[in-house]
């Protein structure tokens, strides 16, 4: 393989893995403490602030990176790239001119229509398109006529209450006295990110801890949870999780989650659900006052966990993930997907594995962030 196509595989993978980890290596430019006793505003922290004046730094971003999903853009599209990397801190880009502009707009719009509710966001005018479409399409095409509409059901379909569907969940992967004889895993396979192959092993140990390791030509790339703090590192480079990805891993790393999936939300609700890959699923709402939603897809039939979707909170609107989950079989009394995928906007990766042990030592120093290397003094990144 030669070394352009080698590279290419690398970047294609890496940002597969994770849509955080460029927005890492910019982040590492700042000299902010990672867990603070009050957490920065913006302003404070980055330099030539305007628009995201009074949010959160940890939100900054993120909050570019939704963004980048809304518009179908890089970063460079916004920001000036100098001999160092992007500078953040220059205004040379009309578009970044712009973009200030278009969110000064949202926060408005929403203020003064919507009682300060974030109903209107870059993507709603947007679409993954840079230029917002303002002019109705023609047809291309003879109209096709209308379907006949199907006829309204006598009665509402009565749908099982979410504790029995997790309840049937829990019973469905081996039990809760099942899972609690394993207290820990080692996973091993390969990720396919763009068509391309590359191998991972993911270690997970109770009640909390998680890390995943995608071995890349240039260094491991590694997702990690040590049961308080995610941490990120790109070929040695470790950046710790902001809050919102931090809420993300608690939810990958709970061992058992499905005995916890009940204790973490103060109402559930159950709608019908689409169907999965032929199969027809419940879809139960988990919700906690002033935190987005988490929706859990179930098989009707068996009872398994087919699709989770979270959100992480930005400044600008909510970012979702889906993982979709297959290949159930058992391991030593309980059933896991050896099979999933993880989607986010813009890009999508799959994780097989191959070979699977229960209950095998695992260190607590594994899932411990690596020392973080110094700060440049008196140096900090720009924003909006």
């Amino acid at each position: 393989m030669n070394l352009n196509r080698r590279n290419k595989i690398f970047v294609a993978c890496a940002l597969a893995l994770s849509t955080v980890l460029a927005i890492a290596a910019a982040r590492a430019q700042s000299n902010a403490p990672q867990t603070p006793a009050h957490p920065k505003l913006a302003e404070e922290q980055f330099k030539n602030i305007q628009a995201l004046k009074g949010v959160p730094a940890d939100l900054v971003f993120p909050s570019m990176q939704f963004i980048t999903a809304s518009l179908g853009v890089e970063c460079e599209y916004c920001h000036v790239r100098g001999d160092k990397g992007l500078d953040f801190e220059k205004d040379d880009k009309k578009t970044k001119v712009t973009a200030r502009k278009m969110m000064q707009m949202m926060f408005a719009i929403n203020k003064d229509n919507f009682e300060g509710h974030r109903d209107v966001t870059c993507y709603s005018c947007h679409r993954g398109a840079a230029d917002p479409v303002a002019t109705p399409l023609v047809a291309t095409e003879d109209a096709k006529p209308e379907p006949e509409p199907a006829k309204a059901p006598t009665a509402k379909p009565v749908l099982p209450p979410a504790d029995q569907l997790l309840d049937k969940y829990l019973s469905a992967i081996g039990g809760a006295a099942a899972w609690q004889k394993i207290t820990s895993r080692v996973e091993k396979g390969n990720i396919d990110a763009n068509g391309h192959q590359l191998p991972i092993e993911v270690f997970a140990k109770a009640p909390d801890k998680r890390i995943s390791a995608m071995h890349l030509p240039n260094g491991d790339s590694i997702t990690a949870f040590d049961g308080k703090q995610g941490w990120l590192s790109n070929a040695g480079h470790p950046h710790m999780m902001s809050a919102a990805e931090n809420d993300a891993a608690r939810i990958d790393s709970d061992f058992y989650f499905a005995s916890h999936v009940k204790t973490l939300f103060q109402k559930f609700t159950v709608v019908p659900g689409e169907k999965i890959d032929g199969h027809d699923t419940y879809l139960v709402f988990g919700r906690n006052e002033g935190q987005p939603p988490l929706r859990l897809y179930f098989d009707q039939q068996s009872g398994l966990l087919l699709r989770l979707v979270r959100y992480a909170e930005t400044a600008l609107g909510r970012m979702p993930t889906q993982i979709d989950y297959s290949d159930y079989r058992d391991a030593d009394g309980v059933k896991i997907p050896y099979r999933w995928t993880l989607s986010r906007p813009g890009n999508r990766f799959t994780i097989q594995i191959d070979d699977v042990k229960q209950n095998v030592p695992v260190d607590d120093a594994k899932f411990t962030a690596p020392p973080q290397p110094p700060p440049p003094p008196d140096k900090k990144p720009a924003g909006q």
